[in-house]
C-alpha cells in the first residue's frame, strides 16, 4: 500500500505559561512560576512545521482547545457564568485552577495512539485518544482532544477514532509518545513497539500502564505479529524521562535510542530485527541519561524525506551541548541511516518540557484517506502565512503566573478560539 506520513503539531495557545504542573518532568518543574511568551512560543512551533514543509514533508496542525477549562471547574460545583466559575475557583482552589489554564494540549504526541491501516485488523487507521490519567491537568484534554479527532478524521471508511480509556493508572494512557512503529514504509505492514513502565517505587510516577497499551493493540485489531510490549527501564523514567519518547525515536527501518532506555535490551532488539527488514538500531553512546533529558536529544523527530532519505529534526539545545553533539555526530556517522540533520528552536516548549516530537503527532494515510481528511487542518504555504499572521496579531507578548487571573487573558483566548474557527471553515 501507499502511504505518506502527516505530522500534525499542536498549536500553542494564547494562555501558554509555566505553572510547574508536571510531577516527573524536570523542565516543567524547574521553569514553574516563569514568565512565558505564548506568541514566540506558537511561532517558534510555526517555524518547526515550516521546516518540515519546505523539506518536502506534509504538515497539519490542531488548535488549542479553549482555556482555562471551564467544564471541568463547573463539575466540580462552580457556578455562574464563566468569569464567576473562573473567579470563584481561582479563589478556592488554586492547584485546580492551575490545572484548568494548562497549555499542555499543544504536546500533540499525548493526543492518541495512532495505528496504521496497514497494521490495523480493519484496513482503517485507528486513533486511540489517551486518557492522560495520571496528571490532573493533562487528563482535562482527553474530551476536548476525541471531540477533534472525530472532526478532522470524520470519514469512517478510512479512520475509526476511539474514546479514551476509562480512567484511574489501571489503564494510564499517554498516547504516542510512548508508541513507536518500525517498518520498510510507512504504507507497508509493520512492528507496533508499546513502551510502558509499572509501578516500581521510583522518584517519578510511571504512567504508561501495560493494561492501556494491550487495550490499545486489542481496540485497533493488532495481531501478535504485528505489536510487542517493551517495559521502559526505570533508571531512564527516575532520570526525567516521564514518556519513551525522551530516551528513543524510530522512523520505518530506523531506532535511535538511549542504551538505557529499555529493559530488556537485547530481547527487544532482536525482535526489531527478526520482524523489520534491514532494522538499523542506532544507539548514542557516552550520553547521559541527565543530558538526554535536558537537551531532549532523542525527543527529535526522524521524518522521511519525498527522495526516500531520512533528516533528523533536533532542538537547538542538542547543538549547544558540545558532549551530546559529539556523540550524535559518531553515532550518525558510524549508521549512514540518517543522511540529514536540521536544528530548530522551539525553546519556549522545552522551557516546559517537551521538543520537537512532543508537539506533533504522527499519521501515516493512504491517498484516499489523505484526501478524506478535513482540509482544514492541513498546511498549505498560503495557509501557513495566513495562520503565523493570525499568532502575530492575536497571541499576547508574555503571560506571568498572575495573567491567568486576569479577565482580559481569558477574553483574548475566546477571541482566538473564534478566529481559528474560521481560519479552518475557510478550507473547507
Amino acid at each position: 500500500m501507499t502511504a505518506t506520513e502527516i505530522n500534525f503539531d499542536g498549536l500553542i495557545g494564547p494562555t501558554h505559561n509555566y505553572a510547574g504542573l508536571s510531577s516527573g518532568n524536570l523542565a516543567s518543574l524547574g521553569n514553574a512560576g516563569a514568565v512565558a511568551r505564548p506568541r514566540a512560543a506558537a511561532l517558534q512551533g510555526l517555524a518547526k512545521m515550516r521546516r518540515l514543509m519546505d523539506l518536502g514533508v506534509d504538515q497539519g496542525f490542531f488548535p488549542p482547545p479553549l482555556r482555562p477549562a471551564t467544564g471541568i471547574l463547573r463539575t466540580v460545583g462552580f457556578a455562574g457564568d464563566d468569569a464567576e466559575v473562573l473567579t470563584s475557583a481561582a479563589q478556592a482552589d488554586s492547584q485546580l485552577f492551575r490545572a484548568a489554564c494548562s497549555a499542555s494540549s499543544m504536546w500533540t504526541a499525548n493526543a492518541a495512539t495512532v495505528v496504521a491501516g496497514a497494521d490495523s485488523g480493519d484496513g482503517r487507521l485507528h486513533l486511540v485518544t489517551a486518557n492522560l490519567a495520571s496528571m490532573l491537568h493533562r487528563s482535562v484534554e482527553a474530551d476536548d482532544t476525541y471531540r477533534l479527532l472525530c472532526f478532522v478524521f470524520t470519514d469512517e471508511c478510512h479512520f475509526m477514532v476511539h474514546g479514551p480509556l476509562p480512567l484511574g493508572a489501571h489503564f494510564g494512557d499517554e498516547g504516542a509518545a510512548n508508541h513507536m512503529r518500525l517498518a520498510t514504509g510507512h504504507g507497508a505492514t509493520g512492528l507496533n513497539v508499546f513502551v510502558h513502565g509499572k509501578p516500581r517505587g521510583g522518584r517519578f510516577p510511571e504512567r504508561q500502564a501495560l493494561r492501556a497499551s494491550q487495550a490499545v493493540a486489542r481496540l485497533a485489531g493488532l495481531t501478535e505479529e504485528r505489536a510487542i510490549f517493551a517495559l521502559q527501564a526505570g533508571e531512564a523514567v527516575d532520570a526525567g524521562a516521564f514518556h519513551n519518547d525522551v530516551v528513543a525515536v524510530a522512523n520505518q527501518t530506523v531506532l535511535m535510542t538511549h542504551p538505557e532506555a529499555f529493559e530488556k535490551t537485547d530481547d527487544l532488539y532482536a525482535t526489531i530485527r527478526e520482524h523489520v527488514p534491514g532494522a538499523t538500531i542506532i544507539e548514542v553512546e557516552d550520553v547521559s541519561l541527565a543530558d538526554a533529558v535536558s537537551t531532549y536529544l532523542f525527543n527529535s523527530q526522524i521524518v522521511t524525506l519525498p527522495g526516500g532519505e531520512m533528516a533528523l529534526i533536533l532542538p537547538a539545545e542538542v547543538r549547544e551541548n558540545e558532549g551530546v553533539w559529539s556523540a550524535l555526530q559518531t553515532a550518525l556517522g558510524r549508521s549512514g541511516a540518517i543522511e540529514r540533520v536540521e536544528v530548530v528552536d522551539v525553546r519556549e516548549s522545552m522551557r516546559n518540557g517537551g521538543g520537537p516530537a512532543c508537539l506533533r503527532l504522527r499519521v501515516p494515510v493512504s491517498p484516499a484517506a489523505r484526501a478524506a481528511i478535513h482540509p482544514g487542518y492541513l498546511l498549505t504555504a498560503k495557509r501557513w502565512d495566513q495562520l503565523a499572521a493570525l499568532v502575530e496579531r492575536h497571541w499576547p507578548e508574555a503571560v506571568a503566573p498572575g495573567d491567568l487571573l486576569n479577565p482580559d487573558l481569558w477574553a483574548t483566548a475566546r477571541e482566538v478560539e473564534a478566529h481559528l474557527k474560521v481560519f479552518i471553515e475557510s478550507a473547507a
